[in-house]
């Protein structure tokens, strides 16, 4: 199986049909068919490392201000107890603890319901460790790789660049800021050229970054996802594009 990250940004794109929500779409109808999946999303950010443990997660509606019919959404996607345990398993020696009280942020279904909308594909959550470097999560990323073999879908849901302080809320479209197309083609270069380390290491790289990922939510994402890949692995990018100027809605698929 691939491993992706998928750039997510406003959870509108749940309802809207896009050039990013078609181009999801149409990844869901042509990588294999996963037998599981295992999210890593920006929207479980806390300090522990949780995985779902709940066979019927519910729809979390993480957000506030948006169309009713937003907050109506369901997405009833299984979950699987036997994979919950494996990445138990998979993390050891870290104490990861099952969670029986969180499901799936929008972070995983506002993808996933254009993916597989279906809803039939079994979904466990991972959380972020919101007190370790980037690092260590990369780290996790390198102990999820073997479920990749095992017919399950890595992937991480996030944003690249993701800087809602610069925003652009209005209607109009606007150029990306400078700041971020810099970072976004750098970041590309080092992911095509499997130079991943930089981009661990990303507030090493400058302003661009920090002003790129001012906080680490929306970026662990993607460690994630690259600590997954074999070395060598072909990196590609499905999905372009930065919105508000300041939010990349790049996908990156490795495999």
């Amino acid at each position: 199986m691939p491993a992706i990250f998928f750039g997510h940004g406003n959870p509108m794109n749940a309802l809207q049909k896009n050039a990013w929500t078609e181009t999801w779409a149409q990844m869901g109808e042509t990588i294999p068919r996963p037998k599981a999946i295992v999210c890593i999303s920006a929207h479980w950010y806390l300090p522990a490392t949780l995985i779902t443990g709940v066979e019927h997660p519910r729809t979390i509606h993480d957000f506030g201000g948006f169309p009713r019919p937003l907050y109506e959404m369901r997405y009833p996607a299984p979950g699987d107890l036997a994979l919950a345990h494996r990445v138990k398993k998979l993390l050891a020696p870290l104490d990861a603890q099952l969670d029986s009280d969180w499901g799936f942020d929008h972070g995983t279904w506002s993808v996933l319901c254009h993916v597989y909308p279906n809803a039939d594909v079994p979904v466990v959550q991972i959380s972020i460790d919101e007190a370790h470097p980037a690092q260590f999560h990369f780290d996790l990323g390198r102990r999820l790789a073997p479920l990749r073999e095992e017919g399950v879908l890595v992937m991480g849901s996030g944003n690249l660049v993701h800087n809602l302080h610069a925003y652009a809320w209005g209607r109009h479209p606007v150029e990306p800021f400078d700041w971020a197309g810099r970072f976004e083609q750098k970041a590309r270069d080092l992911m095509t050229a499997g130079d991943f380390q930089p981009l661990v290491d990303y507030e090493s790289l400058g302003r661009d970054a920090t002003m790129s990922a001012p906080t680490p939510d929306h970026y662990l994402p993607l460690i994630y996802v690259l600590g997954a890949a074999d070395e060598g692995e072909r990196v590609t990018f499905p999905v372009e594009g930065v919105d508000g100027g300041a939010v990349s809605m790049l996908s990156v698929k490795i495999g």
